[in-house]
């Protein structure tokens, strides 16, 4: 048992227990002396008293990181405004998000092309003055609003697809076109693994069986597992790289088809779609939307893709043969399918909402907030550099 007797002369005065410990582990002694002659008590244990530990500094505000490009040109979609473009008109296709409306709002003199339900008279009125287009996925610039918009200098699109708006048309006026690439890659590539394993792992099923009370009578069914699977992705691009890299954390094998072979690319080529989609589980669409991709999967590739195939479609509603994609899921012949865009949205085919082997999404693939703000940001930013005459930040056209 330990026991602590400190030696002191008679005249000496007894040390305090602070002089004899040090101050990171500072101990009390209650009561121990008795005052001057008396003798020293013992006592079993010494009490330790540690002194409470200073809270931790609170972790500074984190802010919204800017895009790479835009983080090289600081002088671009910063938070002050310059004035000298205010007077400048922008068109703004449809609603999108309020971050990027507000930005405008701040810089131009913005019009917003759905609160004027006589867009004709509008047009004419306003024809002189508007000098951009801002679109998106919804609706951009043909070849009527650009032939009625004579002052038209350049159309930013609030995506990185551009199918709605009309290139060949832009480049005989000589008008700029860019959009949002590389922000979204991430994004998209997540909800895509998502997609998978909903679909298979019937995610949206069960939660609802959970729901309506059903598993008080039993268990689900079982599923199918999603690592091994192997993988073909139509379009290995930026967004079609992220997919294959976040399917290889799975153990998936991964294939694709493109226009070309990819140079130093370790995956397996297959020259056709259909080829593709006969040797893989899962065949995810990942390419631009293009007169030569409209309808690439057709009922030739599902039926190669067979009744234990799932198909993902993150591009575009048009890539699919829509009525020939229900009628395979309704008489069994595609196992599956995670879609995230339609052909006709917002109009969606009804005979898909009862199918529990089939995960439908409103077209969110670049939908969260940090993605949208960056986005914004990137078409604030092409709009700034072309009218303060500085190299446009991703040029189309």
């Amino acid at each position: 048992m330990f026991r602590f007797k400190p030696r002191i002369s008679r005249d000496a005065t007894p040390a305090s227990p602070v002089d004899i410990f040090p101050a990171t582990e500072r101990r009390t002694f209650p009561a121990i002396y008795s005052g001057s002659g008396k003798r020293w008590r013992r006592r079993k244990k010494p009490v330790i008293a540690f002194a409470p530990p200073l809270p931790p500094n609170p972790p500074p505000a984190q802010q919204p990181r800017r895009p790479q490009i835009l983080r090289e040109n600081p002088g671009l979609a910063s938070t002050t405004p310059t004035s000298a473009m205010d007077s400048i008109g922008v068109l703004l296709a449809c609603p999108m998000s309020p971050h990027l409306q507000q930005e405008l709002e701040k810089r131009f003199r913005l019009f917003k092309f759905w609160q004027f339900p006589q867009r004709t008279q509008f047009l004419e009125e306003h024809s002189g003055s508007i000098r951009a287009v801002v679109g998106n996925t919804s609706a951009g610039a043909d070849a009527e609003l650009i032939e009625a918009l004579p002052k038209l200098e350049i159309v930013a699109s609030y995506s990185v697809g551009l199918d709605k708006i009309d290139l060949g048309k832009c480049r005989e006026k000589g008008i700029r076109v860019t959009n949002t690439p590389d922000v979204l890659t991430e994004d998209v590539a997540d909800l895509v693994i998502g997609l998978c394993l909903a679909v298979l792992r019937r995610i949206c099923a069960s939660d609802k069986y959970v729901r309506s009370g059903q598993w008080k009578k039993g268990d689900f069914k079982l599923t199918t597992k999603f690592t091994g699977k192997t993988v073909g992705i139509i379009g290995l691009g930026r967004i079609g790289t992220a997919i294959a890299k976040r399917a290889e954390a799975f153990d998936c094998p991964i294939s694709y088809c493109s226009r070309t072979v990819k140079p130093d690319c370790k995956y397996k080529y297959y020259p056709s779609v259909v080829e593709l989609a006969s040797n893989c589980h899962i065949l995810i669409v990942a390419c631009p939307l293009t007169p030569e991709t409209r309808h690439i999967i057709n009922r030739e590739v599902i039926d190669a893709l067979g009744p234990k195939g799932v198909l993902i479609n993150i591009g575009r509603g048009p890539h699919v043969d829509e009525p020939e994609l229900v009628s395979a899921l309704v008489e069994g012949r595609l196992g599956g399918a995670g879609l995230d865009v339609f052909e006709h949205e917002p109009e969606v085919p009804e005979e898909l909402f009862g199918l529990e082997n089939v995960v439908l999404l409103p077209h969110v693939g670049s939908a969260t907030v940090e993605t949208r703000n960056a986005m914004a940001d990137l078409v604030i930013g092409n709009l700034e550099a072309h009218f303060m005459n500085k190299p446009l930040l991703t040029p189309v056209v």
